[in-house]
């Protein structure tokens, strides 16, 4: 079982890690591609922000330093933050991927709107106002993720169909895909093990790594550049 210091230090490993890539997204993206890519610019800089804000929060509990409200709510707006925007990509995502699509508006509406029934069912399922909010949060963020990857899963088949080939476009669905499938996985671990360090804490991390450091390959110029020739 993992203790206080094992779970610091992979935290602070995350953040080691995690922070100079968004910065690299978010410079990639800054010399051109956000303007094709607008929705991961925002994601990207609130992803830093939001990483920011948890760092602040990790010390000052750390310090004993009193804040206007609990680690949990910091962290559980965090996270709500954060999935709203990065549903926000993939459906971006899956709009320019179907632009070529002939019955486009029929197949963006039918994903969008399944994922957001699921979305919707699995929060009436969860929620429980007699519950801790991470106990029942954990469980719908765990579904939500499903339900990006739901989107993600059809924005690769479309992409692989395309007679057009995106090559940035199945980079960068591929890296949300490691995202979601890991993050899901990862919350189910955490709630059949509820250690200090969760072999899920482990898994989430590395795949949220794997998608920053991929997205970083897909915009940076030099690589962009050679993935749109492709």
């Amino acid at each position: 079982m993992g203790t206080p210091s094992m779970r610091t230090a992979l935290q602070y490993a995350g953040w080691f890690i995690g922070l100079p890539l968004e910065l690299l997204i978010v410079a990639a993206l800054a010399k051109g591609s956000y303007r094709r890519f607008p929705f991961i610019l925002l994601y990207s800089l609130a992803l830093f922000f939001t990483t920011v804000l948890e760092i602040s929060v990790f010390q000052a509990y750390s310090t004993g330093r009193r804040l206007a409200h609990s680690r949990a709510f910091y962290y559980w707006l965090d996270e709500g933050i954060r999935q709203a925007l990065v549903f926000a990509v993939v459906i971006s995502l899956v709009y320019q991927a179907s632009s070529t699509v002939r019955a486009r508006l029929a197949v963006r509406l039918l994903l969008v709107c399944l994922a957001l029934v699921f979305a919707s069912m699995s929060f009436l399922v969860h929620y429980d106002a007699d519950l801790v909010v991470g106990e029942w949060m954990t469980l719908w963020t765990r579904d939500l993720n499903f339900s990006s990857a739901f989107l993600d899963l059809g924005l690769w088949a479309m992409l692989l169909a395309s007679r057009k080939k995106e090559p940035c476009l199945l980079l960068l669905s591929g890296a949300l895909g490691i995202q979601f499938t890991g993050e899901a996985i990862g919350q189910s671990l955490r709630h059949l093990f509820p250690w200090e360090l969760s072999p899920g804490d482990v898994l989430a991390m590395l795949a949220n790594l794997a998608c920053l450091w991929i997205w970083w390959q897909a915009l940076r110029p030099q690589r962009h550049e050679q993935v749109m020739s492709a």
